[in-house]
């Protein structure tokens, strides 16, 4: 295939060095992109009067005819091209002659692309919003039939105290809210048109930029011609967003296996989003959520590329930045795949709150509240927590639990213990009691719930 610069060449080039410059095998899927971007641009060149009406005319219904080509598969992508650019070029000038050659007055690859890049990241931001959405919903819905399902609450991994298994999972549709808002912060960022500022320096040509953002839907124009061709920080950007949303997931994915685990046994995930082992016939593994774990590293390693390839680019285009499209790309595609995947499975699985229940009594998780009742009788809370500490060691000592622990005992060590000790430490009143705005008491987790409905709303 001829190249477009070719001019400036007396050899051609070589083919192992055209397998290793072309980007065609990443770049291809911006083809939509591509197209449309040059229809606003040959659309702003007639309306200057660059070029004349009836040739715009003319390179947008044969644009329009490569996009509809190429949707229905009637055109292939050719895997010789340099890279989308050129192939939607030589294609449109196949096919019109050359009228086609005109298009690529006022903008350069360097410009061309940078568009491209961004129209095709704000789709895909888009794509990502709306899975995590689908995720949040899920997870508010699955809460609403477990407020008053009672579980311990981890730290360091040791039983803590008594909380609502909708709290715990209500705090990973916050931390993915955030995600989105992020999205939308970097989507903001993204929606800025780089179209004209040219190689580098701008065009001689009285162009329109304001148009073609107007015609595109962009919010505004970079305001420095340099930095237009030069920026990625926006797919830098989206690639740590990406990766904050698989750290979300990964620390999801790590407490299911927990909870799957037959030292757990909080829950049971669904016989379709589990799988079986080759020589042990029990096993029932969670390898969904492992892969997702799995996956966040391979999301972190685009992260890293990114900001490694850039950190000591001169400005202003140079060809080590075609790198950041397979990076952004796999990132991006890694996320998709594991929401998708990720929601089916959370909402296919089978909550065992007998389990929960169980395993919150064991673990003395009720003592805060033990320490908290001698505090209400007027005890200073270090003391307090000192004769907790004793009754704990004490329940130990003889095989009891805080709250099978005869009065005899508790009052051995204060006074101030009576009958009403037991109510006091019941588990499902420990969680009750939490009213404090974003606790985990069953008012305050349902005002969780109502705050994540209007937001999905």
């Amino acid at each position: 295939m001829n190249t477009l610069w070719q001019g400036r060449f007396q050899k051609a080039l070589d083919k192992q060095v055209n397998d290793f410059n072309s980007s065609i095998s990443v770049d291809c899927r911006m083809y939509r992109e591509d197209i449309t971007g040059s229809i606003a641009h040959a659309t702003m060149l007639a309306e200057q009067g660059i070029i004349s009406a009836g040739d715009c005319k003319e390179i947008v219904a044969g644009l329009k005819g490569i996009l509809a080509d190429l949707d229905s598969g009637a055109l292939q992508i050719d895997p010789a091209a340099e890279d989308i650019h050129m192939f939607v070029e030589a294609e449109l000038t196949s096919r019109i002659g050359d009228t086609g050659k005109r298009l690529h007055t006022a903008r350069s690859r360097n410009d061309q692309v940078a568009l491209d890049v961004r129209m095709y990241l704000m789709r895909e931001i888009d794509e990502i919003t709306a899975l995590l959405n689908e995720l949040i919903k899920a997870i508010n819905e699955i809460s609403k039939d477990n407020i008053y399902t009672i579980m311990p609450g981890y730290t360091h991994l040791q039983r803590a105290q008594p909380i609502s298994f909708a709290h715990h999972l209500l705090s990973y549709a916050m931390m993915l809210l955030r995600d989105v808002d992020r999205l939308a912060d970097c989507r903001r960022r993204t929606n800025v048109l780089p179209l004209g500022s040219c190689a580098l320096a701008g065009t001689t040509y009285n162009t329109d930029r304001q148009r073609v953002a107007g015609l595109l839907g962009f919010d505004s124009v970079c305001k420095n011609s340099i930095d237009g061709v030069s920026d990625r920080d926006f797919a830098a950007e989206l690639a740590f967003d990406i990766s904050t949303v698989m750290m979300h997931l990964s620390r999801f994915s790590e407490e299911i296996i927990l909870w799957c685990s037959w030292e757990f046994k909080f829950i049971e995930l669904d016989d379709s989003y589990s799988t079986g082992s080759s020589i042990m016939p029990q096993k029932k593994n969670p390898d969904i959520a492992e892969l997702v774990r799995g996956k966040t590293g391979r999301v972190y390693g685009d992260l890293t590329t990114l900001l490694t390839m850039l950190k000591g680019l001169p400005l202003a285009y140079n060809k080590d930045m075609q790198e950041d499209k397979e990076a952004v790309f796999d990132a991006i595609d890694t996320v998709k795949m594991c929401l998708s995947i990720f929601t089916p499975m959370l909402k296919t699985m089978r909550v065992l709150p007998g389990n929960m229940k169980k395993a919150a009594q064991n673990g003395f998780i009720n003592a805060t509240d033990c320490a908290d009742y001698l505090v209400k009788k007027g005890m200073p809370f270090r003391s307090a927590y000192k004769i907790t500490g004793q009754l704990v060691a004490l329940c130990i000592q003889k095989g009891e639990t805080l709250d099978s622990l005869d009065l005899d005992s508790y009052r051995s060590l204060s006074e101030l213990f009576d009958g009403d000790i037991y109510d006091e430490i019941d588990m499902h009143k420990c969680v009750e009691k939490r009213l404090s705005e974003g606790g985990t008491g069953f008012e305050s987790v349902k005002a969780q719930i109502e705050y994540l409905d209007g937001i999905l709303k």
